[in-house]
């Protein structure tokens, strides 16, 4: 049986130190009170691991270590940990708005109906202000804000399903999901794994929960700041993400049973070639990416 209440938990690997300190810095200002919460560290095969001490001035905080790398394999553990009966997601390098815990236990007594739920607005924090034509394609970087709060019960309604930082995840619907990532290894291909920019197991989340009967939300009561390092503005790492994104995509569709169809055929390739005229010398970039993205994750499956 869970406790009533909320797990925060951060998945780290290589934290950097400044990034880390304002994370815990901002769950330290909650509004909630920590009785109300527990706080979960998953140390995933950090080269230097991180220190315990960072936690003391939580009276209910842990540290675990996950040896196998991979956000994937960190959050398995972290839900084989967590005693409490709703589950908060929070990245490295997210600073929480300070009520962002009360909101988040709110929604969970508020909307039983739902077993995902997560920010509605990601406030970016640029170490360096990204260049001027990446402004179309910051989406790809978890930035931004919704215009209203929005839920679904609907499998890939992706406008109701939230991005991994802040998210919330009831405990049925997480141990479901860490049965199934333990039944099929294939799961854990989604996420990011040291270098690799995979995705989606943050969908892998949400479709889990509409399985379960449950629905998905965002909501705009729930806000964070997004630490951006400069490295995050480099045209570089931006294709190599929406890569990343698009063959997580395919595997996740073909994981819930959804056929993703290689675009042939005359009039296909028609429709692409117009949707390109329009697009900059970045976005054809990134629209390359997205294309070997997609062909190399169904190449995979082609041959399993």
């Amino acid at each position: 049986m869970k406790k009533t209440g909320i797990s925060v938990i951060i998945c780290t690997h290589n934290p950097r130190a400044d990034y880390l300190d304002r994370t815990l810095s901002a769950l330290r200002a909650q509004t909630l009170a920590v009785s109300e919460w527990e706080l979960l560290i998953v140390d995933n095969a950090s080269t230097l691991p991180v220190n315990a001490a960072l936690t003391t001035w939580h009276p209910a905080a842990r540290v675990v270590r996950e040896e196998e790398l991979g956000l994937t394999a960190a959050r398995r553990r972290a839900i084989a940990t967590a005693i409490s009966d709703t589950l908060l997601f929070v990245d490295d390098d997210n600073v929480l708005a300070a009520d962002y815990l009360e909101q988040a236990s709110r929604i969970s007594r508020d909307w039983p109906m739902l077993g995902v739920w997560g920010c509605g607005e990601f406030i970016p924090e640029w170490e360096t202000p990204p260049p001027a034509d990446f402004k179309p394609y910051l989406a790809y970087l978890a930035v931004g804000r919704r215009e209203r709060d929005a839920w679904s019960n609907h499998p890939f309604d992706y406008q109701t399903m939230p991005a991994g930082a802040g998210l919330c995840v009831r405990a049925p619907v997480a141990q479901r999901y860490r049965e199934q990532v333990t039944s099929d290894p294939r799961r854990l291909r989604l996420g990011r794994k040291g270098g690799s920019l995979g995705a989606c197991e943050d969908f892998d989340l949400g479709l889990t929960a509409i399985a379960l009967g449950f629905g998905t939300g965002v909501f705009t009561s729930l806000r964070l700041t997004h630490l951006m390092p400069a490295s995050r503005v480099q045209e570089s790492y931006l294709l190599r993400l929406a890569e990343g994104h698009a063959s997580s995509t395919v595997f996740l569709h073909h994981l819930h049973g959804r056929t993703t169809h290689r675009r042939t055929g005359w009039m296909a390739r028609l429709r692409h070639w117009r949707y390109r005229r329009h697009l900059d010398a970045v976005g054809r970039r990134l629209d390359d990416a997205l294309q070997r993205g997609e062909s190399s994750a169904l190449a995979e499956l082609s041959n399993q």
